[in-house]
């Protein structure tokens, strides 16, 4: 089944991002992208084709929407894209199933760091509530757009966790 345009997936497609620990090579990009798009073209769920896209973002940010008006993503088929993430990590030597990190903005540069050194520059005022953070834990397209992934970390998860932050939402 051809793959649909990730900017024509409804608000309510469900989402999954998945963030390398690095920024990949472009050509590391163009084969993580050429995999993923052929793993998506014969996605299913109990034998359902599943209308899917894939996003790229920052060189390192990979996207999967499933719009699921017509077929449904089934744990089955959920695990399915997991394993082929976990087989493409052994390919590219990159992690990207991997959600502990935390990930954030230095300047223009994206950083990747434990939740515990982040705690720990928390504690030291080298981040802030007012850091942009990447919520990789957004779960649909509409949130995605409404600009709940890249966000101050006051906004996010992260408030309540390293900055006993009230997180409004």
């Amino acid at each position: 089944m051809p793959l649909s345009a990730f900017d024509r997936l409804p608000d309510a497609a469900r989402l999954w991002i998945f963030g390398a620990d690095r920024e990949l090579t472009h050509p590391d990009a163009q084969r993580l992208l050429a995999e993923i798009d052929r793993f998506l073209a014969d996605w299913t769920a109990h034998r359902a084709h599943l209308t899917a896209a894939r996003d790229w973002r920052h060189d390192r940010f990979l996207m999967i929407g499933v719009d699921e008006t017509s077929a449904g993503a089934s744990g089955c088929s959920i695990d399915a894209l997991v394993r082929e993430i976990q087989r493409l990590e052994g390919v590219l030597g990159v992690k990207l199933a991997d959600r502990a990190p935390v990930v954030f903005r230095q300047g223009e540069e994206i950083a990747s760091v434990s939740r515990a050194q982040f705690a720990e520059r928390a504690a030291a005022g080298d981040v802030n509530p007012d850091t942009r953070v990447f919520d990789n834990t957004v779960t649909t397209v509409g949130a995605l757009r409404a600009g709940r992934w890249e966000l101050p970390a006051r906004e996010a998860w992260h408030g309540r966790a390293f900055f006993r932050v009230s997180v409004a939402g």
